[in-house]
């Protein structure tokens, strides 16, 4: 890591310890994240024109507090210009906001490194440059705060790099949570929980491709789920056992992806939400579906959050509750 990148480093902590500091439960008691996935903007194509009219449409109708994009969001050169357009929407509306990135974002004569210098730069950004894993960057730990004073962590909110393909030989697909980073995932867990008296604190995590869970989750009959399965799941094909860690933690309710673009679904397995986002990008032969967004509300001391999708026309689908929705009554 050379100089520029430590300085840069450092000044984005400060920055990102500062801008966490704003993240609290409204008044009510609740915290609405949107996530918009899969967005493969592509700047001046006017196929993508339906992503620019999406996303302030979404924000100006559920006004969140948190926005997270998930993934393969600028997928087309001028890179820079493509990231300025997407998230000029929350910064024209003050909305605090993480990335976390896909398989795809760095093919286009940049790396991860450089985008997420990109990302950083940005005011109301909550991501922190990182590596905890190298070629991974944006692993965060962001903490909300409770609506009273004194600030206290009320919930936590992991961004996950899962990177882009497989790195072993032999082995085909796509890439896995590294051993790195679910060592740092259990450090800042525990961290956490020991800051509220042992008691794991409510958690999201959010990230691009998909756990080999979502499949056993979804093929297994008497699991609740919500939503459609359009494809089969692209998880890496090996798992390095970050799901089992989450489990074994305690905190993690649920997680949130995308890079399958028609599955939408919410399943619940072991106790654990694995969910993906919907959609964000234009309409393809692959994706025929209008785009749309995954709302999450997370509820102030309560294990607990409501979720639902928000399409393009102002459709709202598969609105539940975890884990209330979710408990099968016949085992």
């Amino acid at each position: 890591m050379n100089k520029k990148w430590i300085i840069i480093s450092l000044l984005s902590v400060i920055a990102f310890t500062v801008s966490a500091q704003k993240l609290s439960f409204k008044k009510d008691g609740t915290f609405k994240i949107v996530q918009f996935t899969d967005t493969h903007y592509k700047h001046g194509d006017p196929k993508s024109d339906t992503t620019l009219m999406l996303i302030p449409r979404i924000l100006d109708a559920e006004k969140p507090d948190m926005v997270i994009f998930t993934g393969d969001i600028v997928t087309g050169k001028p890179v820079r210009e493509g990231w300025d357009a997407i998230i000029q929407f929350v910064i024209d509306r003050k909305i605090p906001f993480a990335v976390t990135l896909g398989n795809h974002d760095h093919e286009q004569g940049v790396t991860r490194e450089e985008i997420a210098g990109i990302v950083t730069s940005y005011p109301f950004n909550l991501n922190s440059l990182s590596e905890v894993s190298p070629g991974r960057v944006m692993d965060n730990v962001i903490p909300v705060y409770g609506s009273e004073k004194p600030l206290k962590e009320t919930a936590l909110i992991y961004c996950f790099d899962t990177g882009a393909y497989s790195t072993i030989d032999g082995v085909k697909g796509y890439d896995w949570m590294t051993t790195n980073q679910i060592q740092w995932y259990r450090e800042q867990s525990l961290h956490y929980t020991i800051r509220n008296n042992f008691r794991p604190l409510p958690a999201l995590a959010y990230f691009h491709i998909p756990l080999p869970e979502y499949t056993l989750a979804f093929n297994d009959e008497k699991n609740i789920r919500y939503g459609v399965r359009k494809e089969d799941e692209c998880p890496p094909e090996l798992n390095s056992g970050m799901f089992f860690s989450m489990r074994e933690m305690g905190d993690v309710m649920g997680t949130f992806v995308g890079h399958d673009h028609v599955n939408d679904y919410i399943v619940n397995y072991h106790g654990i939400a694995l969910a993906y986002g919907h959609f964000s990008g234009w309409k393809t032969t692959y994706t025929p579906e209008i785009n749309g967004a995954r709302v999450v509300v997370l509820k102030e001391g309560k294990r607990e959050f409501d979720t639902w999708l928000h399409q393009l026309d102002g459709t709202i689908k598969y609105k539940v509750t975890f884990p209330a929705e979710f408990i099968n009554q016949d085992k």
